[in-house]
């Protein structure tokens, strides 16, 4: 029969051994836990022959011009001035042209562009809202990738709510901005901040992915991952937060208005957007 001590020595060889094995499955199995899935709701990488229009099914075209902002261009139909380029793009393309005869508030229109909106098509109510861009540059030229809230025809703007996920005005080559707009804080008091390269680079020299991570009252803004501002409505000033509910995606390349001011002899066209994909998860789960 074997002694107290050599009994209780391997009683204690076998609980170490039993530990370390613990130990060493415990961190495997961890990794391999399953967390939020990410489920896609809306994506578009403009796949398609050189000069093909937007799929109708995601995207529709808006017509016409914006006295409103006071912008110079004309909105055009079909795939004049909004077509894929064949190379997994999609060319919006503001011209110094008018062959079509348009008339603006202004008199006879002195350019066009285009804007697209998923009203009708897609609604979001929150998640992570990017798209993957390329802007314009010039004195004057004024893209943009925003939300508007699909009730807008009942209850009209700003009480409709506006994100703007990214907005460039053309004297501001380094910079975007995001901004907020709702009953009491819009047009130039809109709540909201602006995120600069570093370095004096300018935002058309290449590709950058614009997003907001959207939730219940909370709004997040990133440039390439860069967060650089949140919003709550503790920001409002007792305001009403009007995010709580489902909003479009509007993309377009307007030319001059109140904020940009009008193009000058500096400004070069034509101009182009240049969007790689416009995409929307949700966490599940």
């Amino acid at each position: 029969m074997a002694s107290p001590r050599l009994l209780r020595s391997c009683l204690l060889a076998t609980l170490s051994a039993t530990l370390v094995a613990a130990a060493a499955v415990t961190p495997a199995q961890a990794e391999h836990r399953p967390g939020p899935a990410a489920a896609v709701t809306f994506s578009d990488t403009f796949d398609g022959p050189a000069g093909s229009g937007v799929d109708p099914a995601k995207w529709q075209l808006e017509t016409g011009d914006k006295v409103n902002n006071h912008e110079r261009q004309y909105y055009t139909p079909g795939t004049d001035n909004a077509k894929l380029d064949g190379e997994g793009h999609l060319v919006i393309e503001a011209r110094r042209e008018n062959p079509g005869g348009y008339q603006c508030w202004y008199g006879t229109c002195e350019y066009t562009s285009a804007r697209l909106n998923t009203s009708g098509r897609f609604t979001a109510t929150y998640g992570h809202v990017e798209a993957r861009m390329k802007i314009p540059r010039g004195q004057g030229i004024w893209p943009a990738f925003w939300m508007l809230g699909q009730d807008i025809g009942e209850v009209g703007w700003p009480a409709s709510g506006e994100i703007d996920v990214m907005e460039n005005v053309g004297f501001e080559p380094s910079t975007v901005h995001g901004t907020l707009h709702g009953p009491g804080y819009s047009g130039s008091g809109g709540i909201g901040a602006g995120y600069t390269l570093p370095g004096g680079e300018a935002f058309a020299d290449a590709f950058h992915t614009f997003a907001v991570d959207w939730a219940p009252d909370s709004i997040t803004w990133s440039v390439d991952g860069n967060t650089y501002q949140t919003r709550t409505p503790a920001d409002l000033n007792g305001n009403e937060w009007v995010f709580d509910k489902p909003f479009f995606l509007i993309l377009n390349l307007a030319v001059g208005g109140y904020w940009p001011g009008d193009p000058d002899g500096s400004t070069t066209f034509p101009q182009q957007l240049v969007v790689d994909e416009v995409k929307v998860t949700t966490s599940e789960g």
